[in-house]
């Protein structure tokens, strides 16, 4: 019997999909592309928000915060996922997991407050345009960014610091592709009712509550845009918000099926893919989506692009 809350005890092996090997190969190439994507295409929205003044307002500041978070979340887990994809050896240290578990938490659980931060600012812009100024002031801003990051980090010290003083008991295969709550929670060897039940509760606070403010904005959004009559003015509000609502629909959509569904309802293989949709390919789309959908970026990023060919 080993208990993993002593960093020289061996660590574990992330099974990923290893047992379809010849799956590992399509999915080394795709996740390596999709990784690379993600790097090019957060990198820029965060350039082209800090570059471009007339970027320079709370909807974009948060944008760049999102883009960050992706990044950093993304390269939390994937690193790690292309050396098992890539090669026989399907291992990562006692360390490696417990930096993996705590980081890729805190970001996650950081980004879910930052989406309903972000819909907050969309409410303020259309429902209250008069008052947006102040409503959004930069020292609000700052003060809304560090309540999503300073919650983030809360939780992942609580949950992560609960899940690693589980004793395992010498089980070491891990059925996923990256060390994550619900995953080290099964190979506990005790029962782990109170660390399920304070998952449930942290993911109630962290996923229904933004989400359940998030449709709110989104409900009285809906009504002002209702009330515009011009066709063209409906069009240009709604599109201010639509790249926004895009990402919260693929964002919630896939994490809430990952932490709030029973493990024992899906099949086994199941909630490895819905997570590799969360932390591989959602924070490929975001740039995609605010890139394609967004008239602002677009033309930001073809005046830094400009800049560029005319230096």
């Amino acid at each position: 019997m080993w208990w993993t809350n002593d960093s020289t005890l061996p660590g574990f092996i992330l099974v990923g999909f290893s047992d379809q090997p010849q799956l590992e190969l399509v999915l080394f190439g795709v996740i390596l592309f999709l990784y690379t994507m993600t790097l090019l295409g957060n990198a820029t929205i965060i350039l082209v928000s800090l570059v471009d003044s007339k970027l320079h307002t709370p909807m974009y500041f948060f944008l760049s915060h999102l883009s960050f978070l992706d990044l950093c979340f993304t390269s939390s887990i994937t690193p790690q996922l292309l050396v098992n994809l890539g090669g026989s050896d399907k291992s990562i240290t006692y360390g490696g997991c417990v930096v993996q578990l705590y980081v890729s938490l805190a970001l996650g659980s950081t980004e879910c407050v930052l989406l309903a931060v972000m819909s907050y600012d969309r409410y303020i812009a259309i429902c209250r345009p008069l008052h947006y100024a102040f409503a959004m002031r930069p020292g609000l801003c700052h003060i809304l960014a560090s309540v999503a990051w300073l919650s983030g980090v809360a939780t992942t010290l609580i949950q992560s610091t609960l899940t690693l003083q589980l004793p395992f008991c010498g089980h070491r295969q891990v059925d996923h592709f990256f060390c994550e709550v619900p995953v080290l929670i099964k190979l506990a060897c005790v029962d782990p009712t109170f660390n399920q039940a304070e998952l449930f509760v942290a993911s109630v606070l962290f996923l229904v509550v933004p989400l359940s403010l998030i449709l709110i904005s989104y409900w009285h959004i809906a009504l002002a845009l209702l009330k515009i009559k011009s066709a063209i003015g409906r069009h240009k509000a709604f599109g201010t918000c639509s790249s926004h609502l895009m990402v919260v629909i693929i964002f919630y959509g896939t994490i809430i099926f990952m932490y709030l569904q029973p493990a024992k309802s899906r099949p086994k293989d199941q909630g490895k893919f819905v997570s590799l949709f969360y932390t591989v390919v959602t924070p490929i789309l975001n740039p995609c989506i605010y890139t394609l959908r967004n008239k602002e970026v677009k033309e930001a990023l073809k005046k830094f692009l400009k800049g560029k060919e005319e230096a």
